[in-house]
């Protein structure tokens, strides 16, 4: 079998909100006086203990809890959710385990309990330090909540912080969004997602979309942006993803690198590899949450085999989009497809000079991270 296992992560998902953003297509819906944390955690044990198998020997290396807004949830949930986690599959020494949280969530003693229980990292749903902006984009905070968000999570311990901005915001010039970057960098946080704002279908803005930048902003927008960040000392390493040195997400290089996660929570999604039946294999969670919380329905809503066809694709998908690429064994070891399968598509590639030289590497080249889609279209 050409197949081989790769690393293994987690990812929880959380489905509740505050409010509802106008431009978020996620599994997220509003919360209520109440919300079922004790149901939900035990719903979330029961579903990773029939998932258990697919771990296959495997500890995990990250834990991302994303949502909605988790940090909705106590430190006394997660701290039983996480050591029921530990019981069931061990970590490794050094695993990252990530929590999503908003502004207008923070309290100072439960950011600090979330640090004691063992999360390590924090990603923090700034999107931008313009409280009209924040207005515009339905946020529950505004500009002064970002900055004692921020504060407050350093207070709390933590020194692994990645602040979420977007670009391409409505009416945005370039110096509105240098602004927020240099808000962002001032900072000193670890990490830096900054990633341009799309409208995405069942969404508030894509049946009221707003004035967006033009594209030839967008591109001068990004420009300087990188040009800033790279000043800054963060160095791009993921198409949104900007980390100062030995401060890349672990979660999100293992998906980048096509490994393998567990999803459990309503609406979430899981890829997993089965070397023993030459298989890799997708599914995805029972998405509404009263439904996940129905003992009497599966957490499971659907699964697919990735054919043997799709890998090359797929893993492409996911990999070129880092500034750097994998090894070129990658290919081999993560689809069980041979290099030489797609040697003439790479070849046109090159010669587009939209990839690098392909021996030891599959790197996309500056201009192929600039013109992914069309890099990928030699693979479709």
């Amino acid at each position: 079998m050409s197949l081989k296992l790769p690393p293994l992560s987690l990812y929880i998902h959380i489905p509740w909100c505050i409010k509802k953003c106008p431009y978020c297509d996620f599994n997220s819906h509003t919360a209520q006086d109440s919300l079922p944390e004790r149901e939900y955690c035990q719903a979330l044990i029961d579903d990773l203990t029939a998932d258990l198998y697919l771990a296959q020997g495997r500890p995990l290396q990250s834990i991302f809890i994303g949502g909605g807004t988790p940090s909705l949830f106590s430190a006394k949930s997660f701290n039983y959710l996480l050591k029921e986690i530990q019981q069931k599959i061990p970590f490794t020494d050094d695993i990252e385990i990530t929590l999503e949280a908003n502004p207008g969530t923070f309290e100072q003693a439960k950011f600090s309990s979330y640090y004691q229980i063992g999360i390590n990292r924090l990603s923090i749903g700034v999107q931008s330090f313009q409280s009209q902006q924040l207005q515009r984009l339905g946020r529950i905070h505004n500009s002064q909540e970002a900055l004692r968000a921020i504060d407050m999570a350093k207070k709390a311990g933590f020194d692994n912080i990645n602040i979420d901005l977007m670009f391409g915001l409505p009416q945005q010039s370039i110096d509105d969004a240098l602004f927020d970057l240099n808000q962002a960098i001032s900072l000193s946080p670890m990490h830096i997602s900054w990633y341009q704002l799309t409208i995405e279908p069942n969404t508030v803005f894509f049946s009221k979309p707003p004035k967006l930048p033009d594209d030839d902003s967008l591109f001068a927008i990004q420009q300087a942006g990188q040009n800033l960040l790279h000043k800054a000392g963060f160095q791009q390493y993921e198409i949104s993803a900007y980390a100062k040195e030995k401060h890349k997400s672990a979660h999100n290089m293992n998906y980048w690198e096509f490994g393998d996660y567990l999803g459990i929570g309503a609406g979430a999604h899981g890829k997993i590899t089965l070397p023993d039946k030459n298989k890799i294999y997708r599914f995805w969670k029972t998405r509404m949450p009263k439904d996940y919380l129905d003992l009497s329905k599966s957490y499971l809503a659907g699964n697919r085999d990735v054919l043997p066809e799709e890998r090359p694709l797929e893993f492409l998908m996911n990999t070129l989009r880092l500034n750097n690429g994998v090894p070129s064994h990658y290919f081999l070891d993560r689809t069980g497809e041979p290099l030489q399968s797609i040697y003439n598509q790479l070849d046109s590639a090159q010669k587009q000079s939209l990839l690098m030289p392909f021996s030891n590497q599959l790197q996309a080249t500056p201009k192929g991270l600039l013109y992914l889609n069309t890099l990928l279209e030699n693979f479709m």
